[in-house]
């Protein structure tokens, strides 16, 4: 179709894709298959060319040079000999590589003119005449190729396209970039590119203030991909009859920033042309890049497809959670197609709320279910009971809710006793949509288990609990329906004995406690259900019991199990503190991975594999072997 006024739709052609133009290490037959870049910031050309080496055996399709650090764009003698350079880069460079000069407005270092630079661009295009290997792409900011005509024509000499006389291989990459947050016209922007005969693929990169932005950024690779165009720009010229026989375009969607992760994971799921990765952890050429290694063995990119389901841990902070390590392995040993992600959603309940529900009802997510952890496990009860009341309401013939009727929300009845759940399980119709959405709680009945392993049943005894929130309620409603006595030590006491109160009336008995009398009570266990000492938490190098208090335990004839619900560290300073006191310990690896088993099961119907549950655990708290966490 062409596109004569401002409100047709343009039709993008899927039939002659472009790509590679050989398949490089590791690439899929697909030649629509989402790429691999690795992009280098260049200073020393030589030194550039050995990270594209290695970036090669790391597994990349094609490398990104950022020459923007090394050509000034000044005149005189010294300008020829960067040229050279930069020609010879891409000609020894082992894989097809794209070419990108950013600007200083648009994040890079560039602060040269633009005749320079686009003088630059001409020369790597038509590279050919001078008997050398031009790059597969160059990268132009729409900012400037949209700042005058004049730029815009010389900017399509150095690049192939539909209305290109010379015969080029080099293909543009038009791109957009905001630093700070979504830009207000985004769709503007899309339109402007997108219109634009001589851009093969269209980039959109902007700092992700929430996870939500990430759907929107999926959304444009689908419609892209799909050949849905919004409406062009009015002030954008009518397109020639001659370009209906141009490759459609194909897009890159990605989101900056902590937020920023669900966007580049999930780009082969979209058919984005590209995600990045950088090669090492300090050599990021954006917020949020995840590293290469992590991204084809942790997120097992290349398994990636449009059938794959969605999960992860929500929770705030997540970056330090072994979870995606344990059950991405997991999926891939049990052939189970899902990748799973950390999904950080800040502590407020609206945001929660809002960010698990704008996940539940995406159309094309996937969204199976989620991991909830601290702070938001009570916040997960609190959105099933409002869903259900809304069921019940829409039942009822009330005024319009909104709900789904195809959709029913689930407490199991530890989660309900509660108030506190840590997994959500999603189960679809034969539709794709969100039929069945169970809240469980699996962190309770996994810490009884790991207690009772070490110092036998909990039945009749006291068991101490650190903390008044989300896991310290769930272990104390699990343990008091186990027939235990579960008593609150928190700095605050009015908060303990409000859960005593609320225990009471779900017809549990518990106590409440000082930590200076825990030594009186000769409790069987004590354990830690706040953050404290966790990496990445409030209080990472401090122990939630003071050494006092842990002396007085210490002294007592029949020691008291020491469990921490925090894992990361393995040793955190609370297990430390007591063993160098002679207690008995118990770390968080063994409760966690009882939860995750739980948790597994459910999203699968597959038992867990807890042989490599334990190994991925174990490797991924080795500081040695894992010297950080996964890349948010």
């Amino acid at each position: 179709m062409v596109r004569r006024h401002a409100f047709v739709t343009v039709r993008f052609f899927t039939a002659a894709p472009f790509g590679l133009t050989t398949p490089a290490r590791g690439v899929s037959s697909n030649p629509m298959a989402t790429l691999l870049c690795v992009p280098i910031l260049v200073d020393d050309p030589a030194a550039a060319l050995r990270d594209a080496v290695e970036a090669r055996d790391a597994g990349a399709d094609i490398i990104e040079f950022r020459i923007d650090p090394f050509f000034s764009g000044n005149e005189g003698p010294d300008s020829e000999d960067e040229l050279l350079a930069i020609l010879s880069l891409v000609e020894q460079c082992p894989l097809d590589c794209i070419v990108t000069c950013r600007p200083v407005l648009e994040g890079g270092h560039y602060r040269g003119g633009d005749s320079a630079r686009v003088a630059l661009f001409e020369r790597l295009g038509t590279a050919a005449s001078e008997g050398r290997k031009p790059p597969r792409y160059i990268d132009v900011e729409l900012s400037a190729y949209g700042r005058s005509e004049n730029l815009k024509q010389k900017v399509n000499l150095a690049v192939d396209h539909p209305r290109q006389v010379r015969e080029l291989t080099t293909e543009l990459i038009l791109s957009t970039h905001d630093f700070v947050s979504r830009p207000s016209d985004l769709i503007r922007q899309l339109e402007q590119m997108l219109s634009q005969p001589a851009a093969r693929v269209v980039k959109i990169a902007y700092r992700a203030r929430s996870l939500r932005d990430n759907l929107e950024l999926l959304d444009i690779l689908r419609e892209v991909r799909d050949g849905v165009m919004p409406p062009p720009p009015i002030d954008a010229p009518p397109t020639d009859e001659a370009d209906a026989d141009a490759p459609g375009k194909r897009a890159i969607a990605l989101g900056m920033g902590p937020f920023g992760l669900l966007s580049r994971v999930l780009a082969p799921k979209y058919d984005a042309f590209l995600t990045f990765a950088s090669l090492r952890r300090d050599s990021a050429t954006a917020p949020g890049q995840p590293i290469i290694s992590e991204l084809l063995n942790l997120y097992r990119f290349r398994s990636i497809r449009e059938s794959t389901r969605v999960l992860g841990v929500v929770g705030y902070p997540v970056e330090h959670s072994i979870s995606p390590c344990v059950h991405n392995a997991g999926f891939e040993a049990v052939g189970f197609d899902a990748v799973y992600l950390p999904l950080p959603v800040p502590p407020e309940y609206e945001h929660f709320k809002a960010t698990l529900l704008a996940l539940i009802d995406h159309a094309t997510l996937d969204f199976s279910g989620c991991s909830v952890t601290i702070p938001h496990k009570e916040h997960l009860v609190r959105l099933a009971r409002e869903q259900r009341q809304l069921e019940l309401d829409a039942a009822d013939g009330k005024a319009d809710t909104g709900h789904d009727e195809h959709r029913t929300w689930h407490l199991d009845r530890l989660s309900d006793l509660c108030g506190a759940a840590n997994t959500l399980v999603i189960r679809h119709d034969t539709r794709g949509r969100p039929a069945r959405l169970e809240v469980l709680n699996t962190d309770g009945p996994a810490a009884i288990a790991a207690i009772e392993q070490r110092v036998g049943s909990v039945k009749g005894r006291l068991i101490a609990l650190l903390g008044t929130g989300g896991t310290s309620r769930s272990l104390a409603v699990a343990l008091a329906d186990a027939g235990a006595k579960p008593v609150f030590v928190s700095r605050t006491a009015e908060k303990s004995l409000a859960l005593v109160s609320e225990l009471r009336v779900l017809g549990l008995e518990s106590a409440a406690s000082t930590a200076d009398a825990l030594a009186d009570l000769s409790p069987m266990a004590v354990v830690n259900c706040t953050p404290v000492g966790m990496t990445g938490g409030p209080d990472p190098d401090r122990a939630p019991l003071a050494s006092d208090v842990l002396r007085s335990l210490a002294a007592l004839a029949v020691k008291p199990l020491i469990a921490d619900a925090v894992y990361r560290p393995r040793r955190t300073p609370l297990i430390a503190a007591a063993s160098d006191l002679g207690l008995p310990t118990l770390d968080g690896v063994a409760m966690f991975l009882g939860q995750a088993a739980e948790q597994f099961r459910a999203w699968t119907q597959r038992p867990a594999p807890m042989g490599l549950f334990e190994r991925v655990a174990s490797e991924a708290l080795s500081p040695a072997e894992h010297p950080a966490p996964p890349s948010v």
